[in-house]
């Protein structure tokens, strides 16, 4: 199928990245180039963008579509949180703007085949990047029931995680779990069935857990964030599209230490607190969709948008 996905928030992520001509800009999950491609004219003529995904289908769709831009932007195939390590192979020393949008695309989604789906039955797949081995019919079918739980309650929040775990396991040793259908099933059996008849679908949050876990997604945010000092330039942007209350809270967390601010006395030539701020926040609360954006795309409803800035300048000169 075409890689489809709409990108969300796509007026507000070009109002606060401001990219500028010659600037030199990353979208660390390029998806079907749908950012980039509103990016890439704000910074030419004399830019650069430089996407990364770990799908391959989503390498192949962007570089389709921003061909038109030609060598002003480079599609790459990498997890983000190699990103240092990426640059570092090309040389660049820090860039201007930095985009994370997270989470799963309308592509991943829509298509059958890679099992992120609850609504429809398919292969048990969920892998973000089809080149790693791990799948979520080899999680469900191998991992111990405490294991399990674990996963679905931190990943998931869902209150249900033990009887869920304890239900995986009860049924794969009659078979083996091989569809998405198959694990619906055994959800909906393990939660009672008052708990089934408001909220979101009983599948919802067991599906988020599995996919973080077998993508390391949370891992990857963190590793990735922990460098924006080494990659942003002085004044550069970093932007982070979030889906739910996970990702949002690491971004929030990682901004807020990034932003403590010097607590010596004025004219100190060098700091001596260890309070250095690196980032100052743009956004001071998430940026969330219109909702004439909701309307037209429910998908972006739960979309948050958090952007902060490099300093200029840290207090000790660097």
């Amino acid at each position: 199928m075409p890689f489809a996905h709409q990108p969300v928030l796509l007026a507000e992520v070009v109002q606060l990245l401001d990219p500028r001509p010659g600037e030199f800009f990353v979208d660390a999950t390029v998806g079907g180039g749908g950012h980039s491609a509103a990016i890439l004219p704000r910074l030419l003529p004399g830019g650069h963008l430089l996407g990364l995904d770990r799908d391959a289908a989503a390498v192949t769709a962007a570089r389709e579509r921003l061909a038109p831009f030609g060598t002003g932007a480079e599609i790459v195939q990498a997890n983000f949180r190699d990103l240092a390590a990426v640059l570092a192979a090309r040389g660049i020393q820090g860039v201007d703007g930095l985009l994370f949008d997270l989470g799963v695309s309308s592509y991943q989604l829509d298509n059958p085949e890679r099992g992120f789906s609850y609504q429809v039955d398919a292969p048990l797949d969920m892998r973000m990047g089809q080149d790693q081995d791990l799948t979520a019919a080899k999680v469900v079918n191998n991992w111990p029931a405490d294991k399990l739980a674990a996963v679905i309650w931190q990943y998931g929040e869902e209150r249900w995680a033990t009887r869920i775990a304890d239900f995986i396991v009860a049924a794969r040793q009659e078979r083996p779990i091989t569809t998405t259908g198959q694990l619906v099933t055994i959800i909906k059996e393990a939660i009672p069935a008052g708990a089934r008849r408001s909220g979101h679908h009983p599948a919802k949050r067991t599906f988020q857990a599995l996919r973080i876990a077998i993508n390391g997604e949370l891992d990857a945010l963190q590793s990735a964030l922990a460098e924006l000092e080494a990659i942003l330039k002085p004044g550069g942007r970093v932007g982070v599209i979030s889906f739910h209350s996970l990702e949002d809270r690491i971004v929030k967390e990682v901004f807020r230490n990034l932003s403590g601010r010097c607590t010596c006395p004025p004219g100190l030539p060098v700091c001596t607190c260890g309070r250095r701020q690196v980032l100052v926040p743009v956004t001071r609360k998430p940026v969330v969709p219109t909702a004439t954006e909701i309307a037209g795309n429910p998908r972006a409803r739960s979309a948050r948008l958090r952007v902060a800035r490099r300093v200029l300048k840290n207090k000790d000169g660097e």
